[in-house]
């Protein structure tokens, strides 16, 4: 038998076994099949807004997305890039991340609930408390909204705001608590704007800005994966 003989069936056979639209088999599933996978088991993709110091955007670095500019905000499990994007807030998170200094070594210690969890971890740590540093992090979880299709992603993704992006996350929740109804009852968009802080030094932060209620459809499968966020850290 010829080694064209043996490929071209195989060919065929490829092509035919998967479909380029969205079956009914996938659009009803319940997802069996994963039911020991667990938050721990998946990377929960972070949208990250890019700086002009970040190695994404230096295009002789081996991290260098393709088309990635300072001022972009960076899908940091598929790449994808966004100017701005259109998101449901489900769920906010505030931890406090122990780092050792860069001149000490530098490295992740670990991530603890409050300010003064961080300071008793820090004082069971090898060497002085000015070692390390302690950064104030506060999580968005989202969902995006595309806004071409009008599509809601299935899987959520986090936002962290962090040093001058602290502002911008509480201002963010001041606006959600004063608008009343569930965290996840209005539409926001996010982009990107450009600043400089008390050194003239120029870099982005972001800029929040509401665009009205959420569809009922929208509601209730932010409010499913809200439930499910909350019931998993019980």
């Amino acid at each position: 038998m010829s080694e064209q003989a043996i490929a071209t069936p195989a060919k065929e056979t490829a092509v035919s076994l998967v479909s380029t639209k969205v079956p009914a088999h996938v659009s009803k599933a319940a997802g069996l099949g994963n039911e020991n996978v667990t938050t721990d088991h998946i990377q929960v993709p972070r949208i990250k807004l890019l700086q002009q110091m970040n190695n994404e955007v230096d295009e002789s670095h081996d991290a260098y997305v393709k088309g990635a500019k300072p001022g972009a905000l960076l899908n940091t499990v598929t790449n994808e890039l966004f100017k701005e994007i259109y998101v449901i807030n489900v769920h906010f998170t505030e931890d406090f991340v122990i780092w050792r200094k860069r001149e000490k070594g530098g490295g992740l210690v670990g991530t603890v609930g409050t300010a003064q969890e961080a300071t008793e971890k820090i004082a069971t740590l090898d060497g002085s408390p000015e070692d390390y540093e302690v950064i104030q992090t506060q999580s968005h979880l989202l969902l995006r909204k595309n806004e071409k299709t009008g599509a809601l992603d299935v899987s959520p993704f986090l936002m962290d705001f962090a040093s001058s992006k602290l502002r911008v996350s509480r201002e963010w929740n001041t606006q959600i608590q004063q608008l009343g109804g569930d965290r996840f009852s209005s539409m926001w968009k996010i982009t990107s704007v450009s600043t400089q802080n008390r050194a003239a030094q120029k870099f982005h932060n972001l800029s929040v800005e509401n665009q009205g209620w959420v569809h009922d459809e929208d509601y209730e499968k932010a409010k499913a994966i809200y439930e499910g966020v909350t019931n998993s850290s019980k």
